[in-house]
């Protein structure tokens, strides 16, 4: 029977009782608890919890299920897997005990022919709690079960929670006997492996108070309503049913196997290590699938970071079984095809599913070749020199360099029957972290290892580097590579690495931006999107066909967009400008600690203990500009480092100097002279203009300076002109006057929020009398549990100590307020003498709510406050305040 035919009986045999069908929900189910839908339970977990009401008294689905926690095991065993299916009858209020077991048996048991699955019942084993003798009852009068089929169990295999306080209750969970050759006699007690739990039958009928652990939990006291949440699996379902030895080998998984097998040449069941590869790749690739269709993406987090780690594992046994070449063009669609009889929303979306997908593969394959290969030598090296721990520094390199994440690092250190230094590998990756920039580590990630580019070095010499003399070179190709190997030709759309005999283009260093530009050939042309020196002599131009397939060998023509260069040069001289008016303007300490800047863009960090002043902002960008008036000459020349200090350059801290040979650029002579390798302006008035846009803290003892130049910048003002136009007009005052205008306005502002907090507060407290007048008698305890929207927690506090102390005469008062302002929840609980006299408590009504509101809070038994974030649950929290008032006062 295939596995889409078990899921529609399943269905059907529901329906037929009165369930109402409901459609699998997505597997990124909005619940801040869960990375992806785990049970089948989940999507009603709020009719079980009691925060939403069901539209149907029963219901019946089958739900698609993701647990990532199985991931290690996939493969090894007969029963996990990353994707599964639960099916699930569910009742709330409605039936109970002997309708679940009676709806199941019938199910299990009933003929082939008349809808059901077909089971021996001589094979079918249950457990149930040992104290659920009304279970043990119902599964010999209904199903007619003998004593030595129906085992006990205790509370970790037979009782349910879900691990905070809420609804609980016995299961009875249902075992299929596969046979002798399974394992030995004696039940699910004895082999779980033989006996095979298909299908478990929870009864929630309790009210847990508090859960410590699953068998350690305190019983509230009943549930209003008994409800029923079962769970069948459909995979062990269909591989009993298909007689199969797991669920790898049903119809929706093992196609792909059988695909799989053609392609590598290797037969499945006839090596136990291939065989788990095998069972990798099948299940791998239909979870993949699965998570794309409900729009997952892989990433380096969270859900992204799974399907990444999911594709990447499925591309990487496939490799392992001897198969070099694209693997999921070739796997997905098949997993697809079985998989549309249930979803055929992944047949119409799966142009977008594959191209993801493929996307995926194309760039680990890229990564993967290189970094297996240093994997390996470095695994030999280990082994050679005796020891079995790979270093965290080559773990980290495999990471850093090639894309491994650390946990592919493990997979194959353990199969190599290596360990790995993990915690020197977080070591270097919180270094790395500290030290790295955004920016930087954004484009110097892209490169492969620099044994690749030190290899065109020494067999073609460095590149002849043309940027500070012209624009354009006619120029020829000595290298192509392609994720960090050798390319023979890129195809229209594809990115490569491109290494020229000369170039004209910058090479990103000193904190300028790389150029942009074009590259011509005959036939077509390449982008330029950066350009790199990955090692001393060699520059890189990472770029991308824009027309034609390119192929190395013909001439080229190199030529750096104009437009780039100039803002490019006026943003790197502006930044020299603006740290030489910084130290002017703040003394010789503030010396710059980094740069970046880009054609009408820069950014100087600088070592200062404090935030600057408008006042010196505006003396920085005065003095700036007024050394673009004065139009001082810029020029450079070379000397060695000596004689560059004992001329006063500055050099930036932390950089790294040839001794030989350094090149000093001067604004202005002595007014600025710094080592620097960057692109600059003649003269100081082709900057155009410095526009500082902001200041701020990187950090302890460092800030940071923004600033707009050229046509950037001109148009910053233009924009701020505009604004200050409109202003004006609508305030029908001149610009020298808008400032004392807008101040006027603020202030005016300012007192009427005053008279409203005034009238506002008021208010609050006039209903103080009608709310203690309104109070609701509860065991004999004046009760107010009031919502104040719009009050914060001062005003809670006041409005509930305000009405307790309109509670007249000795009977017993419990006031509770909860104010709900600006998305947060206050909760203030005010108690007299005569309440605190019968056992209740200020301190414990608001802890006792604060979970609910998504937060906590105490204080005194007279008064204690708390606050919270879910203001959804308000509601609920007043409804339990009336209980646990109702509850204590009733037993006092």
């Amino acid at each position: 029977m295939e596995t889409a035919e078990i899921r529609r009986r399943f269905v059907a045999h529901f329906e037929r009782h009165g369930h109402t069908p409901v459609p699998s929900a997505s597997l990124l189910l909005d619940d801040p608890n869960l990375l992806f839908v785990n049970a089948g339970m989940v999507p009603f977990k709020p009719y079980f919890l009691g925060q939403e009401t069901a539209p149907y008294s029963r219901a019946v689905s089958v739900q698609k299920c993701v647990r990532t926690l199985d991931i290690e095991e996939v493969g090894k065993t007969t029963r996990h897997g990353t994707f599964f299916q639960m099916c699930g009858n569910f009742s709330f209020g409605d039936y109970f005990k002997e309708g679940a077991i009676r709806f199941a048996w019938e199910l299990i048991t009933g003929s082939v022919d008349d809808g059901g699955l077909g089971f021996d019942p001589e094979k079918i084993w249950v457990t149930v709690l040992p104290s659920d003798t009304e279970a043990r009852s119902l599964w010999k009068s209904i199903a007619g079960l003998p004593d030595e089929r129906i085992q006990d169990r205790g509370l970790k295999d037979n009782y349910w929670n879900m691990g905070v306080p809420g609804p609980g209750g016995p299961c009875s969970e249902i075992y299929v006997d596969r046979g002798p050759e399974f394992g030995p006699d004696g039940g699910p007690d004895a082999d779980e492996d033989r006996y095979l739990e298909i299908w478990n039958l929870v009864f929630m009928q309790e009210s847990l108070s508090a859960v410590r652990a699953k068998d350690d939990f305190d019983v509230e006291g009943p549930l209003p309503a008994k409800n029923i949440d079962t769970g069948l699996g459909l995979e062990r379902v269909a591989y009993l049913l298909q007689g199969k030895q797991n669920m790898y080998e049903i119809d929706e998984v093992f196609p792909v196997i059988e695909r799989a097998s053609e392609l590598t040449g290797k037969t499945y069941g006839a090596n136990a290590e291939d065989d788990v590869r095998f069972r990798v790749v099948a299940d791998h690739v239909r979870s993949a699938l699965m998570l794309i269709g409900d729009g997952v993406t892989p990433g380096n987090e969270g859900r992204g970071y799974v399907l990444r780690r999911l594709l990447r594992r499925a591309v990487r046994s496939m490799r392992l079984l001897g198969f070099e070449d694209r693997a999921l063009p070739e796997l997905l669609p098949v997993s697809m095809s079985r998989m549309k009889v249930s979803y055929p929303e992944l047949e119409t979306g799966f142009g977008r599913i594959s191209q993801v997908a493929y996307a995926e593969e194309d760039a680990f394959r890229k990564t993967l070749a290189a970094g297996t290969q240093i994997f390996e030598q470095a695994a030999s090296e280990v082994r050679s020199s005796g020891a079995a721990r790979l270093s965290g520094a080559k773990a980290f390199a495999l990471h850093d360099t090639y894309g491994f994440p650390i946990d592919l690092t493990l997979e194959m250190a353990s199969e190599a029957g290596l360990s790995v230094d993990e915690e020197g590998f977080r070591g270097l990756m919180a270094e790395q972290r500290e030290r790295a920039k955004a920016d930087a580590r954004a484009k110097k990630g892209q490169h492969a290892d620099t044994g690749v580019y030190k290899g065109v070095l020494d067999e073609h010499g460095p590149t002849e580097w043309l940027a500070y003399e012209t624009l354009e070179t006619e120029s020829r190709a000595i290298a192509l590579l392609s994720g960090g190997a050798p390319a023979r030709a890129l195809a229209a759309g594809e990115v490569g690495e491109l290494v020229l005999d000369r170039t004209p283009f910058y090479a990103e260093s000193g904190g300028q931006a790389a150029d942009a530009g074009t590259i011509e050939f005959d036939g077509g042309r390449l982008e330029v999107l950066d350009v790199q020196r990955p090692v001393r002599g060699l520059v890189v131009h990472q770029v991308r066909v824009v027309d034609g397939e390119f192929t190395p060998g013909a001439g080229l023509h190199a030529r750096v967009d104009p437009e780039w260069r100039l803002g490019a040069r006026q943003a790197h001289s502006g930044t020299h400008v603006v740290h030489a008016a910084l130290r002017e303007v703040l003394g010789p300490n503030a010396l710059q600690s980094g740069s970046y800047n880009r054609p009408g863009y820069l950014r100087l960090d600088f070592g200062w203990t404090q935030g600057l002043a408008p006042a010196q902002l505006h003396d920085i960008e005065q003095v700036s500009n007024q050394a673009l008036r004065a139009d001082l000459p810029v020029g450079w020349q070379y000397m060695t480092l000596a004689e560059a200090k004992e001329w006063g350059a500055i050099a930036l801290f932390g950089e790294t100097y040839d001794d030989s040979k350094v090149r000093v650029v001067e604004i202005g002579g002595p007014w600025s002279r710094e080592l620097c390798g960057g692109t600059h302006v003649d003269h100081s008035s082709q900057i155009g203009t410095i526009v500082v846009t902001g200041e701020s803290s990187v950090g302890s003892g460092n800030r940071r300076i923004e600033a707009l130049t050229g046509l950037e910048g001109f148009a910053y003002l233009a924009r701020e002109r505009d604004v200050v136009g409109q202003l004006t007009g609508l305030l029908k005052t001149r610009s020298d006057d808008l400032v004392g205008r807008v101040g006027e306005l603020v202030e005016r502002l300012r007192g009427a929020e005053k008279e409203i907090e005034k009238v506002r507060l008021a208010q609050l407290l006039a209903a103080g009398g009608g709310l203690a007048a309104a109070a609701e008698d509860v065991a004999g305890v004046a009760l107010v549990a009031h919502r104040a929207d719009g009050a914060a927690g001062g005003d809670a506090r006041t409005l509930a100590m305000d009405v307790r102390g309109r509670l007249t005469g000795d009977r017993p008062g419990v006031v509770v307020v909860i104010g709900v302002a600006d998305g947060k929840v206050s909760v203030v609980a005010a108690v007299n003498d005569a309440a605190r006299a019968r056992g209740l408590s200020a301190n414990d009504l608001v802890r006792a709510v604060g979970p609910l509101v998504g937060g906590k809070g105490g204080g005194k038994a007279d008064v204690a406050q708390g606050g919270g974030t879910d203001a959804s649950r308000v509601d609920e929290a007043l409804a339990l305040v009336r209980a646990e008032v109702g509850r204590v006062a009733g037993q006092g």
